[in-house]
């Protein structure tokens, strides 16, 4: 003797709750990345020579950098590590390598994935110092 498999059916409001459960962490998360993208931590200026620039990724491509921050001639130099995530940036700084420059950037704190890039400093403006 075979029995008919059950039959179920879900009512509106289980389907509204199953709906709710998937969706709301998905807009939570996009919302929360678009407002640590959005504001900025702080912002200021770096200046120092530009040594090590690359676009790095698997999927996601940003171009990573370090600066370095040389205070007195002779003392160890502070390395300042950046992302720059605009192709016409990027350019600019790949036009000043070699040269004392000052980056200006904003810090964005708090964001979720690597993706977006591998530091918290995102570089908007570049200016030649010499």
């Amino acid at each position: 003797m075979t029995f008919p498999p059950p039959h179920f059916t879900l009512s509106r409001t289980h389907k509204l709750i199953i709906a709710a459960v998937l969706i709301v962490p998905v807009v939570g998360f996009g919302l929360y990345t678009w407002g640590a993208l959005t504001w900025s931590y702080s912002k200021g200026e770096r200046a120092g020579y530009v040594q090590k620039f690359s676009k790095k990724g698997w999927i996601c491509k940003t171009w990573e950098g370090e600066l370095a921050l040389v205070s007195i001639p002779g003392t160890m130099s502070e390395k300042f590590l950046f992302t720059v995530r605009n192709d016409s940036i990027a350019a600019r700084v790949n036009e000043t390598m070699g040269k004392r420059v000052a980056l200006v950037y904003h810090q964005h704190v708090g964001i979720p994935t690597s993706c977006f890039g591998d530091t918290q400093y995102f570089v908007v403006g570049v200016k030649s110092v010499e």
